[in-house]
């Protein structure tokens, strides 16, 4: 076995109310893939990011090629050699592939021999030059905004092998990929691997650890419960001892029984965000009692889809009703009080207000109803009684209880805090956009019987998801969609997952 690179040395990291890692230890070895798994808020990334520089252990060492250091920056990080992937990409989305790669470490050139300026010209070479050499097909001209989420993965690799990092961190690499993006990735990883990189995987997702991972180190409330030979070890195994029982990967459900139409969309039209159509004439129905999933590749306009039925984007075109009222041109407010509860697929940006504490998130969709306020005077106790409520129903777990400010949370359980507000209103229609995006497969299989359990009481679910996983466990009906239009629906059981592939590449177009 070769020798260890990175050695953790009875790490201990507290936060106010909680321990986030309880004298962890363990070691990776150079050449290795090493996976970490654990339930959300189980201590991982908080573990890397002290590897990275981001936080410094209270208590423990660690030990970095046989020395011990002082990791106080994510800069002399990088000094060392590590690099870091983050869940949410730390990118300049107004700037080129290659501006956002050299920043911090541009080339310089002389113009007339005297004054210092930028050499693009140079970075871009570079970074074609290295693109090319690692697999990783990007334009280093192309400006961030306008690439899909795989190819901005490919650029944050790219910012880390730029700096020439050895030690490569990937905090849940595959959370918004789709299944061909996903087998890509995993190549990428392998090639890595080869290159003689060193590769930490953070990640909920069984298969593909199973898939790439030498060695797995399972995490459960910042302790470490074991570390795991991959190739011995089954997914089922795994699995149990991150979240400490048995847990199924397949959703126990009736047969559905639809009642009248909820959702009646006719010929949606919505433009995107560069004033071309992203969606395009889409028409479909849902009913009570109906899970209702759209398949896709990222960015064929499942986004606008969901905002425009939520209201946070208008339509150009078309006409969408929810229980026969017409609501195409309605405010959010009045959808919301109409019936529709929406999970996002942007936690950070439109589903929480990240600097207001986790118990004044829970009641943003609902603060100005009498029950939680009168006459403008906010009733604190109804926020407060609510909030620990759903707390304790969704296990959201945080380190300072209902005064926890929501930034500081982790990603899973940020998640966890919305599908917790937009199920507990009970509306006729919710939507679910990749609602298990980044949790581990204990709180995934909670989500999957929260998405039934809202079927069978009657709402009409829209789900949205780039997982087929969860679209084959959830799904009454499957609607397909390519290029913003619909290229196929049908019901979930005459559709396989090669099926929906091939609609999902456009193949076999029957719209």
């Amino acid at each position: 076995m070769s020798e260890p690179i990175v050695e953790f040395r009875h790490i201990t990291k507290r936060f106010p109310g909680i321990i986030a890692n309880e004298d962890v230890s363990l070691s990776i070895n150079k050449g290795e893939i090493f996976a970490l798994l654990g339930e959300n808020g189980a201590g991982k990334s908080t573990l890397m990011s002290m590897l990275f520089g981001m936080y410094e252990p209270d208590e423990g060492e660690i030990i970095i090629r046989g020395k011990r250091e002082r990791i106080a920056s994510p800069r002399y990080a990088t000094q060392l050699s590590i690099g870091m992937v983050h869940q949410e990409f730390r990118l300049v989305s107004n700037y080129t592939v290659a501006e956002n790669i050299i920043l911090g470490l541009e080339p310089e050139r002389k113009i007339l021999g005297l004054f210092p300026s930028v050499d693009i010209k140079k970075a871009n070479h570079d970074i074609a030059e290295l693109s090319e050499r690692y697999g990783l097909k990007i334009n280093p001209e192309d400006v961030i905004e306008n690439l899909n989420v795989a190819s901005r993965q490919r650029v944050e690799i790219l910012k880390m092998l730029y700096r020439e990092a050895e030690i490569l961190i990937f905090d849940e690499p595959t959370a918004v990929l789709t299944p061909q993006e996903i087998e890509s990735f995993l190549k990428i990883v392998e090639g890595l691997r080869q290159g003689g990189k060193t590769i930490i995987l953070i990640t909920h997702k069984l298969n593909e650890i199973k898939a790439v991972a030498d060695r797995c180190a399972i995490l459960n409330r910042g302790k470490l419960v074991s570390i795991l030979d991959v190739a011995t070890t089954t997914t089922d195994e795994m699995a149990r001892q991150m979240v400490g029982r048995e847990i199924s990967f397949t959703t126990p459900k009736e047969p559905a029984k639809f009642g009248e139409v909820v959702l009646n969309v006719e010929g949606l039209t919505v433009k995107g965000s560069a004033g071309l159509d992203a969606v395009k004439g889409v028409t479909f129905t849902i009913h009570s009692g109906e899970v209702f999933a759209v398949a896709g590749v990222s960015g064929n306009g499942q986004n606008e889809l969901a905002d425009s039925i939520a209201g946070l984007v208008q339509s150009s075109s078309g006409r969408i009703t929810l229980n026969g009222q017409d609501i195409t041109r309605a405010s959010v407010r009045e959808r919301i009080n109409a019936g529709i509860a929406y999970i996002p697929e942007d936690r950070h940006n439109v589903g929480l207000v990240l600097d207001f504490t986790l118990r004044d998130n829970f009641p943003l969709r609902q603060y100005y109803i009498p029950k939680f306020s009168r006459k403008g005077v906010i009733n604190e106790a109804a926020f407060d009684e609510h909030g620990k409520r759903l707390e304790a129903e969704f296990d959201i777990r945080s380190s300072n209880g209902m005064d926890t400010i929501t930034r500081e949370m982790s990603g899973g359980n940020q998640q966890k805090a919305i599908i917790a507000r937009e199920v507990d209103m009970r509306t006729p229609l919710i939507i679910f956009m990749q609602p298990t995006r980044g949790l581990d497969a204990g709180a995934v299989m909670n989500i999957h019987k929260q998405i039934i359990a809202e079927r069978d009481r009657g709402a009409a679910v829209l789900l949205i998801s780039l997982d087929l996983d969860e679209i084959m466990d959830c799904a009454d009906t499957i609607a397909v969609i390519y290029n913003g239009g619909i290229n196929k629906i049908a019901p979930a059981g005459e559709l396989t997952v090669d099926d929906i592939g091939l609609y999902m590449m456009g193949v076999g177009k029957t719209a």
